[in-house]
């Protein structure tokens, strides 16, 4: 349940005072009220009013949003976003020279946006009120949605401000991260764990870190943490710090879905070794994105678990550009956690989280189960027995239109259909298949939209008489993809970068510690799993 304060439409004398001071001005005033249609209250959006040029007018009263954001907390932005929007709190005012404008109001992808051309005729008075409506509702379905990848500087006074940017983009959980190198940390929260959680209804701020990060073995992101974890000293020694995070409660897995970093290498020492919970493997910051699955889909293939995650990285990547940059926006790429019955809370998102019941997505709605048992679960089954396999997709039909379905199976795709499809449409899509299983197995789901829409599931796992769920086909192919990476990294060490943050050689004895305790997992894996 919302808990926005409810607004009177703008108060009558207020709109007087404006009428009076609009007709002694050339100017037109614009007083915008935005609603929940199903609720009737006033709900945060985020909003594009442009003039002909494209250009952003003055906004009155804007500063009620306005929070400082940047690149290593530089002064980049305050009440205007990269792509020249702003979040309004349920209204806004804006005085406009004569002209024609255009309006345009979004909150997230559960809600069908509005959008209007306007006429401001000099000294006008233009009141509108927008009720938006959804195409879906997850939380009505028992699904959450959250930005696992958020850069703001955050002190207790401004928790309510970014919780309505959130909220705004119907993120129910936004997860601030603050963010380290091995000089130093930017974006600084200002506690961990419960002290620096803040909730309003079922949308909630949570604290958690990019740290470590490195150019030779990549990104990390960790969830919950009781307190920020830094090993500057060793800091090369992911392992350490992960194990730290789990004793305090908190998940760790790899950012940018492995690629950029170099994270395939620091993937691969500890996705072996057991120290990994997850992939953030939806982002718009790799080329060619958002989805990259190659290497969720190889640690998959050696029979390890991971949950699949997305975030927006906001404020460096985002989708699409203005002015040659990219434009950011918190929640483009969003997961959604699975609590069915269950109350919202943080405590029952995160035990949701912990058991994998995710999937990622920049628009499309896709959902999974195997046997009845939804993404993370294990399906239990014996060998020549038959799994029954439900996918599921939902699209508003305009601004996310359906394309395709599949199911996938140890990377294959095992069934599809397609909007154009005998019963099928750009809305909804359904897929079921009886499989029989011979082995295990790992079966996700995916679905695309229009270029750029994707989802993805994480996986349910299939046991057959109680083995792995592991690949044997591709067995050999993958390891041998982990030990080049293992040497790529030793190249490091025996050549190291010329860049500031190249520090590997400083810990070349840890790093080395870790190769050999991975190459001793790769021997007993090509052991156990080699066909």
């Amino acid at each position: 349940m919302q808990v926005w304060p409810r607004r009177a439409p703008l108060l009558a004398l207020f709109a007087l005072g404006v009428a009076i001071s609009a007709q002694t001005s050339r100017e037109a005033m614009l007083l915008v009220n935005i609603h929940d249609a199903a609720t009737g209250d006033p709900t945060p959006a985020r909003v594009w009013l442009t003039d002909a040029r494209g250009e952003t007018p003055a906004i009155l009263g804007i500063d009620q949003l306005a929070v400082m954001w940047g690149r290593f907390d530089r002064p980049e932005g305050y009440a205007l976003q990269p792509d020249g929007s702003f979040y309004a709190d349920g209204s806004f005012q804006a005085r406009l020279p004569p002209g024609d404008y255009t309006l345009r109001i979004e909150k997230g992808y559960e809600y069908e946006p509005r959008s209007e051309t306007i006429e401001a005729k000099a000294g006008a008075l233009l009141e509108r009120d927008y009720r938006l409506d959804r195409w879906i509702d997850m939380p009505a379905r028992g699904w959450y949605s959250a930005d696992d990848h958020i850069h703001i500087r955050r002190s207790p006074r401004e928790n309510a401000k970014i919780l309505r940017w959130t909220a705004a983009e119907d993120i129910h959980v936004g997860n601030l991260l603050q963010m380290g190198d091995f000089w130093n940390y930017v974006y600084g929260q200002y506690s961990f764990g419960n002290a620096g959680r803040y909730r309003e209804g079922d949308y909630l701020l949570s604290p958690g870190q990019e740290e470590p990060r490195t150019p030779e073995i990549g990104h990390t992101i960790s969830l919950g943490a009781n307190d920020f974890v830094r090993f500057q000293e060793d800091y090369y020694s992911y392992d350490r710090l992960f194990d730290r995070v789990h004793e305090l409660g908190g998940l760790s897995g790899f950012a940018h879905q492995g690629m950029s970093f170099h994270g395939y290498r620091g993937m691969t020492m500890n996705v072996l070794r057991g120290k990994v919970d997850f992939l953030e493997l939806v982002q718009f910051c790799v080329a060619n994105g958002p989805i990259h699955t190659e290497h969720y889909y190889r640690f998959l293939d050696l029979g390890f678990p991971l949950t699949a995650l997305a975030g927006s990285d906001f404020p460096w990547c985002g989708r699409g550009s203005r002015d040659g940059q990219r434009s950011s926006r918190i929640g483009d790429a969003r997961f959604y956690t699975y609590l069915g019955g269950d109350e919202f809370s943080f405590e029952s998102w995160f035990r949701a989280l912990k058991a994998g019941r995710t999937f990622a997505t920049t628009g499309p709605v896709v959902e999974l189960t195997v046997n009845g048992m939804r993404p993370g679960s294990t399906v239990e089954a014996g060998k020549g027995d038959a799994v029954r396999i439900v996918a599921k997709a939902y699209g508003d039909g305009e601004q996310i239109p359906l394309q395709g379905l599949e199911i996938i199976g140890h990377g294959r795709t095992l069934a599809k259909a397609k909007a154009s499809d005998a019963g099928q449409s750009a809305k909804n899509l359904a897929v079921e298949l009886e499989l029989p299983v011979e082995h295990g197995l790992w079966i996700a789901a995916r679905a695309d939209a229009l270029p750029g829409q994707l989802a993805h599931t994480t996986p349910v796992y299939v046991s057959v008489d109680g083995g792995g769920f592991h690949n044997p086909a591709t067995v050999g192919q993958n390891l041998d993809r982990c030990e080049q990476d293992l040497q790529g990294l030793e190249q490091e060490l025996r050549e190291p970068g010329d860049q500031l943050d190249s520090q590997a050689s400083r810990h070349a004895a840890e790093l080395r510690r870790q190769i050999a305790e991975t190459r001793a997992v790769l021997a007993s894996l090509r052991e156990r799993l080699a066909p």
